[in-house]
């Protein structure tokens, strides 16, 4: 049966894109009216010389910046907290998420925190818990990417683990959307390939998931059908050569583009990647591209028609499910990334705690075919086995 032709759709934000866009920095915060903005990033970027070039472009246009770093790869509340006590202490009035997901997450979730009085998990992503927010309480961020994965920078969520549990909790309001991107692609030429394919693979993931997802969103499906086109011709050559600023450029409105996508919903690629690094604190688009093929598979009954259009539509060869599947495995082996979840350090004793944690991930809604804690047992049984 045809999904129900209705739906509520809303699409992102002001988007300055172009390499050497970064100088822009002090004149869009100058807009939004910040005065003593605080620079939130992770402790790897932070030692750049984009930051400190950044700082002091800032500082010449007369604005008191101070920058926060103590950021994990996979961000806790820890980190969000003392970053709000930075924020409060320097009573800074806005911020700049400049970095990867994670840095991106912190800064918008210590931005939307900034003047609550609830704990962060009264906003998990359930129901309608984002009304329970303070909207005067939220302060306005400007977005800085510097990897092409997440697409965090156009995104009204952030990510962060909840360590008392060790599970990962979407952090969900409306405000939470940066009021200005800056996707200069030149700040991406820096990333190491390993990184570039692993960022890149999470792009590709919230596209083909949002794609998959059940539902009537036809701007998002396509959206996320050019997302997964830039990524097949433009991954590899950015892995290849990371001076490539064409690819590099296509990669970041494709991370972009799948985070705009993913409003349709995402599956049991998340599903299945976030108790991985919840626990064992791995990549999260590593964890998602070698979950990739096992979900797909899991999936075919309810998905393959789509992914033969879709196989056209990119220009596969071999239009089947079948021959988009193998040129997912060939992919990852071109990128040089792992096959089985025993590559990132899963035991078999992790597998019943994991698929009772995939089985209740707010992802695990959005798959297409429904999936309890047996269904995700069984995807991780074929993830530790290599069994496509």
């Amino acid at each position: 049966m045809s999904p129900p032709l209705t739906g509520n759709w809303s699409y992102p934000t002001a988007v300055k894109f172009g390499a050497g866009r970064i100088r822009e920095v002090p004149e869009h915060c100058k807009a939004l009216g910040f005065r003593r903005p605080l620079l939130v990033t992770d402790c790897g970027v932070a030692k750049l010389p984009m930051i400190t070039d950044a700082t002091r472009a800032l500082r010449d246009a007369g604005l008191d910046v101070a920058v926060f770093s103590d950021v994990r790869s996979n961000p806790v509340a820890r980190n969000v907290e003392d970053g709000i006590a930075v924020l409060r202490a320097g009573r800074h009035d806005g911020v700049i998420a400049w970095g990867g997901g994670s840095g991106l997450d912190t800064a918008k979730a210590i931005a939307f925190m900034a003047g609550q009085t609830r704990p962060i998990w009264d906003f998990e992503d359930i129901g309608d818990w984002w009304t329970r927010a303070d909207p005067a309480g939220i302060l306005p961020v400007i977005a800085v990417p510097t990897t092409a994965g997440t697409g965090s920078e156009t995104g009204r969520a952030a990510v962060i683990t909840d360590e008392r549990t060790q599970t990962k909790k979407v952090i969900f309001h409306p405000r939470m959307m940066p009021a200005i991107v800056i996707a200069d692609p030149a700040l991406t030429v820096g990333l190491p390939p390993p990184l570039t394919a692993a960022t890149g693979m999470d792009a590709f993931a919230h596209c083909l998931e949002a794609y998959c997802a059940p539902g009537y969103h036809p701007y998002a499906e396509g959206i996320a059908v050019e997302g997964i086109r830039l990524v097949k011709h433009f991954l590899p050559r950015a892995v290849a050569d990371g001076t490539d600023l064409e690819a590099r450029a296509h990669m970041l409105a494709a991370s972009q583009m799948g985070s705009t996508a993913f409003q349709k919903g995402l599956g049991a690629i998340h599903s299945l990647s976030h108790p991985i690094g919840a626990v064992l604190d791995t990549h999260h688009g590593l964890t998602n591209a070698v979950a990739m093929p096992y979900v797909l598979a899991f999936n075919r009954p309810a998905i393959a028609e789509k992914i033969e259009r879709l196989a056209r539509w990119i220009g596969l060869q071999d239009a089947s499910f079948d021959g988009f599947l193998s040129w997912v495995l060939e992919l990852r082996r071109t990128l040089g990334l792992p096959h089985t979840f025993a590559e990132l350090g899963v035991k078999r004793e992790h597998l019943e705690r994991f698929a009772e944690m995939a089985a209740v991930d707010p992802t695990a809604g959005g798959n297409p075919v429904p999936a309890g804690v047996a269904e995700m047992r069984r995807m991780y049984e074929a993830g530790m086995a290599g069994r496509v």
